[in-house]
C-alpha cells in the first residue's frame, strides 16, 4: 500500500508524516492559486474566521504591518523587516509566493520557519481544517500566526497574497496599512479598471489605523482618500513626501533622498539594484518615518543599515538578481505590464552587445500585451514553468506568432537556460522572468547544480 493510499484510511494516532509527505499533503489536497488558478480563489473570509478560531486567534499577540499592492508589496516587506530586525525587533515575515523552498514564506528575523512546527501543526489541525475544506492559502496564513505567535514575535510584516479585501490576511488589526501602487493584474478577480482594483485594495484600510499609499495615481488616489475618510484614519502618500535619485548602481543601489524637496540622506545604499525599487524606497521610508513613533529603537541608522542588508537579513531572492557575470545571468519575478516595463528600461541602460530573453508565462495573463513591451532586436527562448498554470508552449507560440524573428520555444525552463547558455557570449546579458515560477524553476535548479 502506497503512502497515497494509507492517507484515505483510518490513520493510527502514533503515525505521523516526515517533511516531504506532509508537503505532498498540503499541495495534492488543497487548492492553491499559483498552481491551479481560479479554482482556488474564494470570494470571503469565511473559512479564515473559522481557521483563526480553532487555532484561538494568534494574530491578536503580535503586532503587525499590513502590505498590499499590485507591485513591490514582497521588497517592501522585506525592507521593512530588515528594518524592524537592524533595530533590534524580533520580526516575522510572511510574503509569498516561494520560489524554491515552501518555508520561505514564514520566516522569524530570516530564518525559515522549522520543518518540524509545520509538521506537526498539520497533524495536529488537519482533522478540522478538512472539515472547513480550506485553500492553500487559508491553510498557510493559519500556520504563519500560530508560529508568529509560538515564537514571540515583536512584530510581524504581513504581505497580502492576491488582493486586500477578500485576502485571508485580511483579519489582522495592523499598526499601519501600505499599499504600494496599483496597475492591471488578475483583472478577472479585482476588477478591469484601476479603480475597481484600488477598490479591493484598499479594503486592508482598517478603522483609524494609519494607510500610507506608495504611488499617486490619478484613477487611485480618490478611491483610498474616500476609504480612508469612511474609515476615519489619516493617510499619506509617500511619494508626495520622499523622493530617491539614483547616483550609482551595479549589484547595489545608491541612492540620495529627498524629503518635501530638501536633501535628506546622502548615498543610501540598497540591497536590491532594481531601478523599481526608487518608488518602493519611497515607500518604505515613509513606513518607517511613521512606524517611529511607535517602535522608539527604529532610527535612521537602523533604517539605513536595514536597506542597506535586506538581503543578508531577510534572504529575498529573485529581485534583479545577479546569479553570475561573463555573461551577465539577471532573473527578476516581474510578471506584469508596470513591472515589466521598468525591467526592459533597465536592461536597456546595460547596453550589452546582445540580449538573450528566456521567457514563460502563466495562462491567466494577457501575454500580447506584455510582449509588446520587449524589444524586437533581441533572442527569444520561450519555455513552460512547471506548474499546471503554466501557459502552454503551443498556446504561446499563438501569442508569439511573427512578432520576433529570432524565437525558439523549449519545454522546460532548464531546456531553454542550457540551450542560450550554450549560445550566449561573454559581454551579452541572459535574462530570466516572465513569470515568478520561471524564477523559480531556474533559482532551484541553479541551487541544485551549486549543491
Amino acid at each position: 500500500m502506497n503512502s497515497k493510499e494509507f492517507r484515505h484510511t483510518t490513520i493510527p494516532e502514533y503515525f505521523k508524516m516526515n517533511y516531504p509527505e506532509t508537503l505532498a499533503y498540503l499541495f495534492s489536497r488543497l487548492p492553491m492559486f499559483q498552481r491551479i488558478g481560479a479554482a482556488a480563489y474564494k470570494a470571503n473570509l469565511d473559512n479564515t474566521i473559522a481557521i483563526d478560531s480553532i487555532l484561538n486567534h494568534p494574530h491578536r499577540n503580535f503586532r503587525t504591518v499590513h502590505i498590499a499592492g499590485t507591485n513591490g508589496k514582497g521588497s517592501t516587506s522585506h525592507l521593512l523587516a530588515s528594518i524592524f530586525q537592524e533595530s533590534g525587533y524580533k520580526t516575522g515575515l510572511y510574503t509569498s509566493p516561494h520560489l524554491i523552498d515552501f518555508r520561505e514564506r514564514i520566516k522569524v528575523n530570516g530564518e525559515m520557519i522549522d520543518e518540524s512546527f509545520i509538521i506537526d501543526f498539520v497533524e495536529k489541525h488537519k482533522q478540522a481544517f478538512e472539515i472547513i475544506e480550506p485553500s492553500f492559502f487559508e491553510w498557510t496564513v493559519g500556520l504563519a500566526f500560530d508560529y508568529f505567535q509560538h515564537c514571540k514575535v515583536d512584530i510581524a510584516i504581513i504581505e497580502t497574497g492576491m488582493g486586500g479585501r477578500l485576502d485571508s490576511t485580511n483579519i489582522i488589526k495592523p499598526e499601519l496599512s501600505i499599499i504600494t501602487n496599483i496597475s492591471f493584474d488578475h483583472k478577472q478577480f479585482l476588477g478591469d479598471t484601476l479603480e475597481k482594483i484600488a477598490g479591493e485594495k484598499a479594503g486592508i484600510i482598517k478603522h483609524e489605523t494609519p494607510v500610507i499609499i506608495g504611488e499617486t495615481q490619478p484613477e487611485t488616489a480618490r478611491v483610498f482618500t474616500k476609504t480612508a475618510n469612511e474609515r476615519n484614519t489619516s493617510i499619506e502618500f509617500a511619494d508626495k513626501i520622499f523622493r530617491c535619485e539614483k547616483i550609482l548602481q551595479n549589484e547595489k543601489l545608491i541612492v540620495d533622498v529627498f524629503k518635501n524637496g530638501e536633501r535628506y540622506i546622502n548615498n543610501l545604499s540598497c540591497g536590491l539594484a532594481g531601478n523599481y525599487q526608487l518608488k518602493n524606497l519611497a515607500t518604505v521610508l515613509a513606513s518607517a518615518e511613521f512606524l517611529q513613533k511607535k517602535f522608539e529603537r527604529i532610527n535612521e541608522n537602523n533604517i539605513r543599515n536595514g536597506i542597506h542588508k535586506v538581503i543578508t537579513n531577510t534572504g529575498l531572492q529573485g529581485r534583479w538578481q545577479i546569479v553570475s557575470e561573463n555573461p551577465k545571468v539577471i532573473c527578476d519575478t516581474a510578471h506584469n505590464q508596470a513591472s515589466i516595463e521598468h525591467i526592459v528600461e533597465q536592461l536597456s541602460e546595460i547596453e550589452p552587445s546582445k540580449i538573450h530573453f528566456v521567457l514563460g508565462f502563466v495562462s491567466d495573463k494577457e501575454v500580447s500585451e506584455i510582449l509588446s513591451l520587449f524589444p524586437k532586436n533581441a533572442q527569444y527562448y520561450f519555455c513552460e514553468p512547471s506548474i499546471p498554470r503554466a501557459m502552454k508552449i503551443e498556446t504561446l507560440k499563438t501569442f508569439v506568432g511573427e512578432r520576433f524573428q529570432n524565437a525558439n520555444y523549449f519545454d522546460t525552463v532548464e531546456a531553454a537556460y542550457n540551450y542560450v547558455t550554450e549560445k550566449a557570449q561573454k559581454d551579452e546579458v541572459i535574462y530570466l522572468g516572465g513569470s515568478t515560477f520561471v524564477v523559480a524553476d531556474f533559482l532551484t535548479k541553479h541551487q541544485d547544480n551549486r549543491q
